[in-house]
């Protein structure tokens, strides 16, 4: 019995149960301490390498190279692709004391400048993992347990791509990684993946805070994570997120009624209605959720921490010309006359933004110097 050849014009992007049996001509490919060029049949092959007193006499193809160690001020490549295709899944965990000192930068068609830029754990949307483990299990990025952070952002690029990673930290650290990808015709219609970081800390009296701005292209915001740590002890999620689109001055298209409910909870994230046992409730969903929250310890943890992310992928926000994107930080206390008022908070709040867009290099905002990253 014979079996023809039935690969049809399937590209293997877009992967979803609906069209996991068909065939496609994409070839997958993997980067990896033990294969850093992704080339066919040359993983394993390290004779030298952070697992190699490990090994003893085991020898070659005995887990030789599993990692690197990314030296101070070092900026390390690691992927470097040519030809057309896409990044489809990346894997990361690492020993070091500060990962915000860790920037990752993703460049795409030989351009100069990155099209993300962001510190790598708020890229996993997980700026504390060294303060707890929060498990975090979305469609998008995982955090799973000890220190394992997992991105499915789909990543087209049609020329090149360059992955990077950069130590701001005094000390090094060891790595370990994989970054999946396929290569693949890409359509014309898909889009650049791009990614932006700012903090405000702490955020000035009545301004908001900027998420994304600066956007001038086609595309469509896919998500959003918010690092919140507030300075004050009353309730801190009042604020409404609003996205100006395309020809948007002074007020926007769409604008939301608090901050819990664009996180799409409700109510002050409370477990319960009883003012004795309620406590903020942890959660962590496909597209959505609040997975990790620093509770003050009676010494020096002091504030309390909020990470939240939402994902827009089943309700991309679509913009033709141009974007803009903020968030009010609005608290909730007793005013002088004894009722309950609106209050502007000055927090200190990281805003991570992710979307699509036609151009491959974007202009992203400055990132902040070391130490105005750095978040304990």
């Amino acid at each position: 019995m014979t079996t023809s050849n039935r690969i049809g014009s399937f590209n293997g992007l877009g992967m979803n149960p609906g069209n996991l049996s068909r065939l496609s001509n994409a070839q997958t490919r993997s980067i990896s301490a033990e294969n850093f060029t992704g080339e066919p049949g040359k993983g394993g092959m390290a004779m030298e390498g952070t697992g190699k007193n490990h090994a003893g006499e085991l020898g070659q193809g005995w887990k030789i190279s599993p990692s690197i160690v990314v030296q101070p001020g070092e900026t390390f490549t690691l992927a470097d692709i040519d030809g057309a295709g896409a990044i489809q899944h990346i894997w990361m965990t690492f020993n070091g004391r500060q990962q915000r000192f860790y920037i990752l930068r993703v460049y795409y068609e030989n351009e100069t400048r990155p099209a993300i830029e962001c510190p790598v754990c708020d890229f996993f949307a997980m700026a504390w993992p060294q303060k707890t483990f929060s498990p975090l299990n979305s469609l998008m990025v995982t955090y799973n347990p000890k220190c394992a952070f997992n991105c499915y952002w789909e990543m087209p690029f049609r020329k090149h791509c360059r992955i990077t990673i950069t130590n701001l930290d005094a000390a090094n650290f060891v790595l370990y990684y994989q970054i999946d990808y396929t290569l693949t015709e890409v359509p014309d219609d898909c889009a650049y993946f791009c990614c932006s970081f700012r903090r405000f800390n702490p955020l000035k009296y009545k301004d908001v805070v900027t998420i994304a701005d600066g956007i001038r292209s086609a595309g469509h915001y896919v998500g959003t994570y918010l690092a919140w740590g507030v300075n004050n002890c009353g309730w801190w999620g009042e604020g409404e997120i609003k996205f100006y689109i395309d020809d948007d001055d002074r007020f926007p298209t769409i604008c939301g009624t608090g901050t819990e409910d664009y996180f799409c909870g409700s109510y002050g994230f409370e477990s319960t209605n009883s003012p004795e046992t309620r406590q903020y409730c942890e959660f962590s969903t496909a597209y959505t959720g609040m997975p990790q929250v620093i509770r003050p310890d009676g010494m020096y943890v002091s504030q309390q921490r909020f990470g939240l992310y939402r994902w827009h992928v089943c309700d991309p926000i679509r913009f033709r010309k141009k974007l803009k994107v903020t968030i009010q930080a609005l608290g909730w206390h007793l005013g002088e006359n004894g009722k309950n008022e609106y209050y502007p908070l000055q927090d200190d709040i990281s805003a991570t933004a992710f979307w699509y867009q036609q151009d491959p290099a974007p202009e992203l905002p400055p990132l902040p110097e070391k130490y105005q990253l750095e978040i304990v």
